[in-house]
């Protein structure tokens, strides 16, 4: 074993207590269209500071922005990670986590990260299934459960085009016939493309969305790899948006050097497709910001070669002047490390006058910060189809004062009723924030 790597594992051994370097930045500096970007920090040991997960106590909940309130509209889940409300109101809940994944576990990068997940709350199996909740009384709480799809492969993105429902397994797109108002579907799906998956599956999420006019398909596929350390012959139709057509399957690459696209989302005022991106780790504290960008068709981001336009990362090889020369810096940093993860915009939803016209963005947080940061639901107020001023927070309070993780906020969805809906896959709820009576 070589030095550093021994070092790495004696240091993180047993309580895999926080280590490394601190940031020399607030969060708020990492946060806006121009981005603090301070010089690389790459230590011998990384920067892990687990915010170890433990739940909600009884009658605890997020702190709701002013002028808002927050609670439960379901509880008693199962690691819920991704929403989709359908036309009639029902809200679809992804109860998913990763799949078996043996080959992004070996050695000792992959040993030690797999201990930081499962103490942040990532290490147990997936529920594979997607569960359907329903508030027919309109009281803000979901008094129907039923389980509205089972058997699948880590679920993740859904979204309805007519009567074909489409569901982003990890390592496959499938359609499933779905019938208005139905609590389940029996049917056997059809398969509509093949995802990247595979025993190295380093970011398993999928994510997709239809086009305006419904005849294709977005689809997020992360990167195998933090900076390719796996080898660039692992990264094949990763670290990209995928754009498919609903009616053969046939594929192209939308968009790539994106590290780990989640949200997606049309911007109403611009017709903008935008995306949620988690950056690289593993150069301090203070780098790199996570983003929201607008996404342009043969757009290129960066990963792995470089990050918010020119700036070069040393680590991969081989270098790729000509790619890095073409990269797009992003619109809007949302902090470093934050794991920002859910994405909507706040068309429809009926919250406070300062929440009308923006996105919603879940920040799952952080694992390679010190301090930590996300753990928290924020809004970035738009003007004019484009991010403006600072955010805003809407929930927080997700750590404790010992800095656990009494919850972790992943996908966010705009209900039927002008409520903002927060899946919680620690908390194992979904949360509904509405305006203050």
């Amino acid at each position: 074993m070589r030095k550093p790597q021994l070092v790495f594992v004696i240091a993180l051994a047993g309580g895999l207590a926080a280590c490394g370097e601190s940031s020399s930045l607030q969060v708020i500096d990492g946060t806006g269209p121009s981005p603090k970007l301070p010089e690389p920090n790459k230590t011998l040991i990384p920067t892990v500071n687990i915010a170890p997960a433990v739940g909600w106590p009884a009658g605890g909940k997020p702190t709701a922005a002013a002028g808002t309130q927050v609670a439960a509209f379901a509880e008693g889940l199962d690691h819920p990670r991704w929403l989709y409300v359908l036309p009639n109101g029902d809200v679809l809940v992804a109860e998913t986590n990763a799949p078996p994944k043996p080959d992004d576990s070996k050695g000792v990068r992959g040993w030690v990260m797999e201990k930081v997940m499962g103490k942040a709350g990532a290490g147990v199996p997936s529920p594979n299934r997607i569960t359907l909740l329903r508030d027919a009384d309109h009281d803000g709480v979901a008094e129907t459960r039923t389980v509205f799809l089972q058997n699948l492969n880590s679920p993740f993105g859904m979204t309805l085009v007519g009567n074909d429902l489409y569901v982003a397994d990890t390592d496959r797109l499938l359609r499933f016939n779905y019938e208005p108002g139905a609590t389940e579907i029996k049917t056997q799906p059809i398969k509509v493309v093949d995802l990247p998956g595979g025993t190295l599956n380093h970011h398993w999420t999928k994510n997709v969305i239809a086009s305006k006019d419904d005849s294709k398909l977005y689809v997020t596929v992360g990167s195998n790899s933090n900076v390719g350390e796996n080898g660039l012959d692992k990264e094949e139709g990763r670290a990209a948006i995928w754009e498919v057509d609903r009616a053969t399957g046939n594929h192209r690459i939308f968009a790539s050097g994106i590290r780990n696209p989640n949200g997606l989302a049309w911007e109403p005022t611009s017709g903008a497709l935008w995306t949620a991106v988690n950056e690289r780790d593993e150069i301090g504290s203070d780098l790199v910001p996570d983003y929201i960008t607008s996404v342009k068709d043969g757009g290129f981001y960066g990963w792995p070669f470089s990050y918010y336009g020119q700036h070069v990362d040393v680590r991969v090889e081989p270098q790729n002047p000509d790619l890095v020369a073409k990269a797009i810096a992003p619109d809007y940093a949302v902090g470093p490390h934050t794991a920002s993860l859910g994405l909507t915009f706040a068309e429809g939803n009926k919250l406070p006058a300062q929440f009308k016209e923006g996105a919603f963005i879940g920040q799952h947080g952080s694992w390679n910060r010190k301090p930590h940061s996300g753990y928290k639901v924020i809004f970035v107020p738009f003007a004019a189809g484009k991010p403006t001023g600072q955010p805003v927070d809407v929930l927080s309070g997700f750590l404790d004062k010992d800095e656990n993780a009494l919850g972790r906020p992943v996908g966010v969805v705009i209900d039927q009723q002008g409520g903002l809906l927060v899946a919680d896959d620690v908390g194992n709820k979904v949360w509904r924030v509405s305006s203050a009576k």
